[in-house]
């Protein structure tokens, strides 16, 4: 389950934290915004938390500062190092979205940011249905990442990215597994969630979504 970028994570570390701040111009708009996003995923957990794709630490930061006990998934090495390096003190595990081990505490919230379209539309619905299990009642998934309205929408930013010579950016919206705002939806109330959606810049949605009891 996405352990096929790992690679590509454990190099991006280094430089991860510029890109987010904007030192890469391709990357500028899917990272405009991010420290409200990240303030806005944090703000909606609640309790004790399961972060998965830790990275170099940057949500956990938000989540600890509020007070919330936060438990991290992360499957790259190096990103792990990076968050080890600003946070020494954090619960971080190897793993990722499908393969990992609980904490053995009760989950009140599961957070990610820029993270899950990593998973394939059967992965996702399969990551799902194991964190339905595994949160309290009325328990809730918290995600920031970059899904679309419609195929039209789609095409639309693949063609704007293209005019504007942006080929990474390019080729990440034509290989990663971002979403429809309607099939994630579907597979969040096939999974007995009820999904809020706030689009919060061109690619990045938050969804919060509330366990049904």
């Amino acid at each position: 389950m996405g352990r096929e970028f790992i690679q590509a994570f454990n190099k991006w570390a280094v430089d991860y934290d510029r890109s987010v701040a904007g030192g890469l111009p391709e990357y500028h708009e899917v990272f405009q915004n991010y420290p409200e996003i990240l303030e806005a995923v944090a703000g909606q957990a609640r309790g004790t938390v399961l972060e998965f794709g830790v990275g170099t630490g940057n949500l956990t930061g938000k989540l600890l500062e509020k007070g919330l006990e936060v438990y991290g998934i992360e499957p790259s090495q190096k990103m792990r190092e990076k968050a080890k390096e600003k946070l020494p003190n954090i619960n971080l595990s190897d793993g990722d979205f499908i393969d990992f081990t609980p904490p053995d505490v009760p989950i009140n919230s599961i957070v990610s940011s820029y993270a899950f379209h990593h998973l394939n539309h059967q992965e996702k619905s399969v990551a799902l249905e194991k964190y339905r299990t595994l949160l309290t009642p009325q328990g809730r998934i918290v995600f920031a990442d970059t899904l679309f309205g419609s195929e039209m929408e789609r095409k639309r930013i693949e063609l704007e990215a293209k005019r504007k010579g942006y080929y990474n950016l390019l080729k990440d919206l034509r290989t990663e597994y971002y979403p429809l705002r309607k099939e994630l939806y579907e597979m969040f109330r096939m999974n007995h969630f009820v999904p809020y959606f706030k689009q919060m810049n061109e690619f990045v949605w938050m969804i919060l979504a509330i366990k049904e009891d």
